[in-house]
């Protein structure tokens, strides 16, 4: 647990005393929302509720369950040798509108985007089949001139020539083909006035123009849109790799998504993003219950009966999942039907130590690139490493991703230096597979909803706070006649 965690979690636990509804013994006299999951997209829900429908307020009752002892779901952050690194979900898109709302809205202290200058190297398990290029010195004051800005950005323009030496003009495909998806995703931040309630995920797609995306493989989407083949099998594949764990078979738009990921002006919260959904939950007047899994969610008419591994029932007019079942053991009375998903599992490895330049066939730890990316190949041991952090001369922080877990027998082949190791098996996202079928976001044709039906389109925070924002407003309409 980090120290950020540790400051947290006496806040949060006298909110909970202060708020949190005790077990039920009949009905509640006024209406009650409950939320399961207080990641992202359950925080989100309780946000737009509020935002959208602060007249009902003083009546309604928001409850948010959350099995862990903190909250912000597949946001998390790690500490090593007392810095704070996020552990999951942790780049950000300057376009991403609500996640920038947030930002503004709880006070949180942007943390800028790193370095372009940052050296690529693509290995495929013998060699760089293409690396760009860093300056350094190990002299301290000329380092320091070789870090001024017009340093940096020569460095820059001269690994732009470089990548456009081996990919050449379908990078710029490839940059529109992004930005036509991002521009339809922009169409979720429209006014709500003009903006439709969406009952399905197929319709709200449809609306943006994004379906077709998931009907078909991103290799095909690029190969329609005139990349190379070189471009598609090295870097797109690089890409997709490190942000979905998956190759460029994955359906189109999640694809699309994991490009995204890869521009500029990428950003992060200062301490952690899981910061977002915590400081929605303070400020939306919710009873938080953590470390309270709900068991099974009964439907008993005119109300949701809520039972949790604590022994606790609660009841609730309208209930809504917003974390993943795929791997969760919720009972449903009656039972609910939705689609067969396996999540991919990333495994992410930190390190504190030093990288063996051997393994890489190199004479020297400083000519190893600061990110290591792999081609498509189950031989391969990792997806990614990149260096975090670096403490001097002879000890990093690295992040490793992996689809397997790395064993201390194949670190130790890595590293010649190895400190600290944490290790973290996250069920990232789901498994894509074009053309996608999606969960349905009404559960039961009632109240139950489900946040997540949207994740098998793309799986971002921020789509995660678009489909929360479409529930809460599908709960006003359907529930509360707004």
């Amino acid at each position: 647990m980090t120290k950020m965690h540790m400051l947290l979690l006496p806040l949060f636990f006298t909110f909970l005393n202060l708020s949190q509804s005790q077990p039920h013994s009949d009905a509640p006299p006024s209406s009650t929302v409950c939320i399961i999951g207080a990641g992202i997209g359950g925080s989100s829900v309780a946000h737009f509720i509020r935002k959208y429908s602060p007249d009902i307020t003083p009546t309604t009752k928001i409850q948010v369950f959350e099995r862990n002892s903190i909250v912000g779901g597949r946001i998390a952050t790690v500490t090593i040798a007392g810095e704070t690194f996020e552990a999951g979900a942790s780049i950000l898109h300057p376009k991403n509108l609500h996640a920038v709302t947030y930002t503004k809205l709880l006070n949180l202290k942007v943390k800028e985007p790193g370095s372009d200058s940052l050296s690529l190297g693509i290995w495929d398990g013998n060699k760089f089949v293409f690396k760009t290029i860093e300056i350094s010195s190990n002299i301290a004051l000329i380092d320091k001139l070789l870090k001024l800005p017009f340093i940096e950005n020569l460095v820059s323009l001269v690994n732009s020539g470089l990548m456009f030496v081996r990919y050449g003009f379908s990078l710029f495909k490839m940059q529109n083909f992004v930005k036509d998806a991002v521009d339809r995703f922009r169409k979720y931040y429209e006014e709500t006035s003009s903006r439709p309630i969406f009952e399905t995920v197929d319709e709200m797609l449809k609306w943006s123009g994004l379906f077709n995306l998931t009907t078909r493989t991103l290799q095909d989407e690029l190969v329609d849109a005139g990349l190379s083949p070189l471009l598609i099998n090295e870097l797109v594949t690089v890409i997709t790799r490190i942000n979905y764990g998956q190759s460029v078979y994955m359906s189109g738009l999640g694809g699309a998504v994991s490009l995204a990921g890869s521009g500029g002006g990428l950003w992060s919260i200062e301490g952690g993003n899981f910061q977002m959904a915590a400081g929605l939950i303070n400020r939306s007047e919710v009873a938080l219950h953590l470390q309270e899994e709900i068991k099974s969610v009964a439907d008993l008419g005119d109300y949701y009966e809520l039972n949790s591994t604590k022994g606790n029932s609660y009841i609730c007019d309208v209930a809504v999942v917003a974390t993943p079942l795929d791997e969760l053991n919720i009972q449903f009375i009656p039972p609910i039907s939705i689609p067969e998903r396996k999540l991919q599992h990333t495994h992410a490895t930190f390190v504190r130590g030093l990288l063996n330049p051997v393994y890489f066939g190199l004479k020297a730890a400083a000519k190893i690139p600061d990110l290591v990316a792999t081609l498509e190949d189950p031989k391969l041991p990792f997806t990614s490493i990149s260096v975090l952090k670096e403490h001097n001369e002879e000890e990093s922080t690295y992040k490793i991703f992996s689809r397997q877990p790395m064993t201390d027998i194949l670190l130790d082949s890595i590293f010649s230096v190895r400190k600290e190791t944490i290790r973290i098996n996250w069920a990232a996202y789901p498994q894509y597979h074009a053309p996608e079928i999606f969960a349905p976001f009404i559960l039961d044709g009632r109240h139950l909803y489900y946040v997540n039906a949207f994740e098998n389109a793309a799986s971002t925070m921020e789509i995660s706070a678009v489909a929360a924002e479409n529930i809460a407003r599908l709960i006003l309409s359907r529930y509360f006649g707004k």
